[in-house]
């Protein structure tokens, strides 16, 4: 069994960036900054109880005579309390013999064209693990996007304003960023395991690092931006922010609705459809939080008995690049255009560079790791560089027949003339095409 080393990952970010975060406040307090201390603890909170909900509606508590649990979970200690119970769990393995074992099969990698299934034999204590491990990969990307994405942003807005990091903010901004890598990190490989459920999927060191760097980059290049933008144009960051989170709300509605699919039923049986809405709701929300800031691996399909869309979508995540670059460097020029005076000491065009190089990067890492780094790349119906290639060809299709060049003419209306008189032919020319024909 493995040791829940990203269970103690999870509850660690969560601790220190609350802690962070709320000694920052107490700073903003104490210089007279409400705004600012309200903004940092609404980000510090609402996110802590949207993680407390999600343990408890994972674990059934609700169902459950656990009355000190709830408390705990009330108070905002769920995920320590949790984090101590799988540590145990996980100590207790070995001493106590099992009461009943499940048998669970599991497909290899195919190999020469081969997949081995395999049966393995999982006790009660590895199931519990199992499901632990599940709850804190969930509250891990739930975390990140709905409270570490937003108070990232809003630190560095307020470095740029005052032109100056003080300690306790740039200790809340790393442990921030780290907590949405993570996230983004989990949240990779929470799709992989779904997608491959049927498969023992075996995530090598190397794959980790490439979504380590794909993430970091493409996350920090897209808060940079945001705050720059902001910090100009005020007032034209909410429209921006407000159109893309309403796309990615309804974009699962509307796809939903043109599969004239029925309504999920089978999320949670104690739920009503009031409930079962308001879930649906939130998932839609948090995709929306995702794709704000990065692209979500976890593709929400609402017609799926899962929620899940389990197929390989290369051109979604093509267009959505090529989309999210234009976005980037638009936000950019329009930084360039209406800078202040506060960013006189910086030269202004080498930054420009710099941040879409480093999407470049990003988006070359991520590459790296659908080609050559994935775990069940060898199940993929068709190769990402092809499809990418289609999806670039199909565009620049589009792009040249929409120009004028390629548009078709109105042809002129040909003259009458004369009949012409059917010209005599020498019976050298007869010759040369009966010698013709006879050749063919």
């Amino acid at each position: 069994m493995r040791f829940p080393s990203s269970i103690f990952v999870s509850v660690s970010l969560f601790t220190a960036e609350t802690t962070a975060a709320l000694y920052l406040s107490s700073t903003y307090r104490s210089a007279g900054d409400q705004i600012w201390q309200g903004l940092t603890l609404l980000f510090t909170l609402v996110p802590s109880v949207l993680v407390q909900l999600t343990l408890t509606f994972i674990h059934r508590d609700l169902s459950r005579d656990r009355p000190l649990i709830l408390l705990l979970h009330i108070l905002q200690l769920g995920p320590i309390v949790r984090c101590l119970e799988a540590f145990c769990i996980y100590g207790s393995v070995g001493r106590v013999e099992e009461p009943y074992v499940s048998i669970t099969r599991k497909k290899q990698m195919p190999r020469r064209g081969q997949a081995e299934e395999v049966e393995r034999q999982v006790g009660q204590a590895e199931g519990k693990l199992f499901t632990h491990r599940a709850a804190f990969a969930r509250t891990s990307v739930i975390q990140a996007f709905l409270g570490s994405a937003p108070q990232l942003t809003l630190q560095l807005y307020i470095c740029v304003l005052q032109q100056g990091v003080s300690i306790g903010r740039g200790t809340l901004m790393v442990i921030s960023l780290l907590s949405i890598v993570y996230g983004a990190l989990r949240c990779n490989i929470l799709a992989i395991k779904i997608k491959y459920d049927d498969y023992e999927v075996d995530v090598r060191p190397m794959a980790y690092v490439c979504i380590f760097l794909w993430r970091s980059f493409e996350i920090a290049t897209r808060v940079v931006v945001l705050v720059l933008f902001s910090s100009v144009l005020q007032l034209w960051i909410l429209p921006v922010v407000l159109l893309n989170f309403l796309v990615f709300f309804l974009y699962p509605w509307i796809l939903f609705w043109q599969s004239h699919s029925p309504f999920p039923e089978n999320i949670e049986k104690t739920l009503t459809r009031v409930g079962t809405t308001i879930v649906l709701c939130m998932l839609t929300f948090l995709y929306a939080g995702i794709n704000m800031f990065c692209w979500s691996a976890v593709q929400v399909k609402l017609s799926d008995p899962d929620l899940i869309n389990k197929s390989q979508n290369w051109y979604r995540m093509a267009v959505y690049y090529m989309l999210r670059f234009v976005e980037n460097a638009s936000l950019l020029l329009l930084w360039y255009i209406y800078k202040t005076d506060i960013y006189k000491f910086i030269c202004a065009p080498l930054l420009v560079l710099q941040l879409l190089v480093a999407y470049a990067i990003a988006i070359f890492f991520m590459l790296v790791f659908y080609q050559f780094c994935h775990p069940c790349r060898r199940l993929f119906s068709s190769s990402m560089t092809q499809g990418l290639w289609d999806c670039s060809s199909l565009l620049c299709l589009m792009c040249s027949s929409g120009s004028p060049q390629n548009r078709p003419m109105m042809k002129e209306a040909p003259t009458p003339s004369a009949p012409k008189e059917p010209a005599t032919q020498r019976p050298h020319d007869t010759a040369c095409m009966c010698g013709a024909s006879d050749e063919v």
